[in-house]
């Protein structure tokens, strides 16, 4: 490698560090998805299996456990935090930007290296997943990587290394399966069967590959599942399959959505790159790392258009690909063969401005939310609304800061065609993301899910039971620190059993859900009401109670 080549690495490295690492526990985790896989973390280190996926000790067939691993392992060294749950997508963050760099500068040079690895990281939603503890980002890079090292066996200038990359698109897909699901290998195909339909079918490959490739797909892909059948545990494998499924075809737990859902968040999400890559979407290349990034882009998109269950990381592959035209636009543009169109400039400067009005409409929402209470239906969101946040004052001006650095790179890059241009827009949307990760997200989870999880965390340590009523939750898991001798859950036996240790109940602060319960649990005591949520608690009756309600149903037998 040659030096200047390894210092642009380490220099990749060091920043995306900086950027990723800063901050990642500085937030609780938010239900469902990112407690979600925390808890099942926790409850492999509670335990000491790490083989079976566990929710509440019981098996959890959604997901597969490489994520759920890296996290357990993560939590071993850190503790079990928010820091822990999170650290591992800032590490597959910097590994991210190292391999768009690599593969970059190796099919298109240096700079188109540079302009893809930019594109990316500053792009809004890839930073903030970076940021987070959901599985998506290794799933993507997982998928990512079983199609680029695919389309290397398909590209004619690599044919004396067909085996070796069959069987590295192998061992990615297999790694992305164990993530999250055969999904993957779902995009995979979809994706290859329409790049050979482009191709009119022609392929020039040796059986003895497709027997490595099946080899090594199945060796790193299948074994967890093999393994669960052996061990008897069909059942999940079952289970998951059936979870698949019925992700296409409903609206599961609720994520449905308008018909371009997917495409409305990865313009406004993924700016920059998706800004940039617009001229390329519909356009030929000769590259073959255009072409199959093209495909990919448009065969995920289409597939999760379709699919009923709309969920903003569904379609979170595709920053990927649309990194990468964004990334070949911008190169095209500064050799001169694309002009840097006013619309592209004015784009650009509409969703910075957005962004930074958003930003700059979250610090001042305290002020006008009592206009809105009267227009909002919902009155689980009236609840939440009741409580305050707490801003420092600064953050309107980073989203102006947003904006003109926007306006500055698109005057400088139309001038000059520069890669020095990105540095500007770079700052701005870093500088952006890190103020709405340590700033913003803080305040919004006031309004959402703080007081549920203070109220948790204060069960800590206290040998009780605490249920969720009406709504589905996995927050009272993680945030009590729930044991196994704790771990009932079943709401019917809750309230009306006698009970060996207090039970708490939380409810949304819905009236309809406030009566149901006073019907449900007649001997539950109130506790407190704030913002969004009542609590409850249904003690257990004093023995000289129980020996006397006991008493009576015996004298009731007698008679």
């Amino acid at each position: 490698m040659k030096r200047s080549v390894l210092l642009i690495n380490i220099a990749i490295a060091v920043l995306a560090a900086l950027v990723f690492i800063p901050g990642t526990g500085g937030v609780r985790l938010f239900d469902w998805d990112e407690i979600n896989f925390a808890e099942s973390a926790r409850e492999m280190l509670l335990t000491g299996d790490w083989f079976d996926v566990q929710i509440n000790f019981e098996p959890f067939w959604e997901k597969p456990p490489l994520f759920i691993w890296a996290q357990a392992l993560s939590m071993k060294v850190f503790g079990v935090n928010e820091f822990a749950a999170r650290f591992p997508n800032a590490v597959i963050g910097i590994i991210t930007l190292l391999v768009l760099f690599n593969i970059g500068r190796k099919r298109e040079g240096i700079r188109f290296g540079v302009l893809w690895t930019v594109m990316y990281g500053i792009s809004f939603l890839p930073f903030f997943y970076f940021k987070s503890g959901i599985i998506d980002p290794w799933f993507n890079l997982g998928i990512f990587l079983s199609i680029y090292f695919f389309s290397r066996y398909t590209d004619p200038e690599a044919k004396s290394l067909r085996m070796r990359h069959a069987a590295l698109s192998a061992l990615f897909m297999g790694l992305a399966v164990i993530t999250k699901g055969p999904v993957a290998f779902l995009i995979f195909c979809l994706t290859f069967a329409v790049w050979l339909i482009i191709g009119r079918f022609k392929l020039d490959f040796r059986w003895k590959d497709v027997a490595v490739y099946l080899s090594v797909l199945a060796l790193a892909g299948g074994s967890w599942f093999l393994l669960l059948a052996a061990s008897g545990h069909a059942d999940v494998i079952q289970d998951f399959i059936a979870y698949q499924i019925r992700l296409f075809q409903t609206k599961d737990a609720g994520h449905g959505g308008f018909l371009l859902y997917h495409f409305v968040w990865l313009f406004f999400g993924v700016t920059p790159a998706s800004v940039f890559a617009l001229p390329a979407l519909f356009r030929k290349s000769e590259s073959n790392l255009f072409r199959w990034m093209l495909i990919s882009f448009w065969v995920v998109l289409i597939l999760f258009t379709v699919v009923r269950t709309k969920i903003v990381h569904y379609s979170s592959f595709c920053y990927f690909p649309l990194s990468c035209l964004g990334a070949w636009t911008a190169a095209q543009i500064m050799d001169g063969k694309l002009k840097f169109s006013g619309w592209q400039r004015g784009l650009l400067t509409g969703t910075s401005a957005l962004w930074g009005l958003l930003l700059t409409a979250l610090t001042l929402f305290d002020r006008f939310k009592d206009a809105l209470v009267p227009y909002v239906q919902d009155p689980f969101a009236v609840s939440c609304m009741e409580a305050a946040s707490d801003w420092r004052g600064f953050e309107p001006f980073v989203g102006l800061l947003l904006v003109i650095a926007t306006v500055v790179f698109c005057i400088s890059f139309n001038r000059s065609k520069s890669l020095r241009s990105f540095v500007v827009l770079a700052a701005g949307n870093v500088v952006f993301g890190m103020t709405v990760i340590l700033c913003a997200v803080p305040e919004v989870e006031k309004y959402s899910q703080a007081s549920a999880v203070d109220f948790y965390i204060e069960r800590q340590g206290e040998d009780c039971y605490v249920m969720p009523a009406y709504f589905k939750s996995y927050a009272h898991y993680f945030y009590t620190n729930r044991q196994p001798e704790n771990a009932l859950s079943n709401f019917d036996w809750l309230r009306g059993a006698e009970l060996d240790k207090p039970c708490y109940f939380v409810v949304k602060d819905i009236p309809e859900d406030i009566a149901r319960l006073r019907t449900d649990v007649p001997d539950a005591e109130f506790l407190y009401r704030r913002s969004g949520f009542q609590f409850f608690v249904r003690r257990p009756q004093p023995a000289e109670a129980q020996a006397e309600q006991g008493s009576e149903s015996q004298q009731s037998g007698i008679e």
